[in-house]
């Protein structure tokens, strides 16, 4: 089963319900954990690493051999990322509009492209006791995280219990993590911003056809913003978590919610039996 933990806001506490839901059910069954923010990945700061290996991503870009290319633009006008023209008899290949496709080396009649290996990140895996985890790192000036995303969600085991940290928002970053998921926590927090954002986040998930429910994180005095909300949408809220000033304090200092809260360990054993 493959879980992912979402939000349409960032600063909701998507990572720190993900690393918690994580060691909880860790006690119980094999269970993994997939940082795919790969932008600003944090869930490796919470956790010990053990056996740590890093390994580099490639993605694949054209590149062209001008003594054999005819300048015909067959590649070009078959690219739908606009990642080739054709100018002066001369194609043109821009790398960080490139989806590594493949579809212009099919489409070219005299095979003058090739496919050239290119960096765009590192994916690292560690152990955290019986926890294993995993997380990507975009490069720098890279300008596309789906890629690498991807990659890290290879890293999911069919025999293992897999919760992803999913990116904030809902643009192509976030679906690219939490497609295929079996169910979508969305995080939120009771304030305007945290339920504009899940909004936004609803209506993705319910797209992408994912069953999901909410997690409201700092609860406390403006709850009916975020309830009423659910009421209308027809979402359940799943859990709430409140806010607390000794929460916050053991976060700052990198322990992970359990410290603070070690019952709440038993209230995500329960979540996961229910679904």
């Amino acid at each position: 089963m493959t879980l992912a933990v979402a939000s349409g806001k960032g600063g909701t506490g998507k990572t720190t319900v993900a690393v918690a839901l994580a060691l909880s059910l860790a006690g119980t069954r094999s269970v993994q954990l997939l940082d795919c923010d790969v932008e600003e990945p944090n869930t490796h700061l919470f956790l010990r690493q053990h056996r740590r290996t890093v390994r580099t991503i490639n993605t694949l870009v054209p590149r062209v051999d001008p003594e054999v290319c005819t300048g015909c633009g067959q590649c070009a006008s078959h690219c739908a990322f606009n990642a080739l023209a054709v100018t002066g008899g001369k194609l043109m290949i821009f790398p960080e509009l490139c989806h590594s496709c493949g579809r212009c080396l099919r489409h070219c009649p005299v095979s003058a492209l090739t496919e050239t290996p290119v960096p765009i990140g590192t994916l690292t895996q560690a152990e955290d006791g019986p926890l294993c985890y995993s997380w990507g790192t975009l490069d720098l000036g890279q300008p596309m995280a789906p890629p690498l995303i991807r990659e890290v969600r290879k890293e999911a085991s069919v025999e293992e219990l897999t919760v992803i940290d999913s990116p904030p928002g809902t643009s192509c970053s976030m679906i690219a993590a939490v497609r295929g998921s079996d169910y979508v926590f969305l995080v939120t927090e009771p304030t305007p911003f945290g339920l504009n954002d899940l909004g936004l986040a609803l209506e993705t998930v319910k797209g992408l056809g994912i069953p999901h429910g909410v997690i409201l994180n700092r609860s406390g005095r403006a709850d009916a913003l975020v309830e009423e909300y659910c009421a209308r949408a027809g979402v359940g809220i799943l859990m709430k978590i409140p806010e607390s000033r000794r929460v916050a304090e053991a976060l700052a200092r990198g322990k992970t919610l359990l410290d603070p809260m070690p019952e709440i360990a038993h209230r995500f054993v329960e979540l996961m039996e229910s679904l």
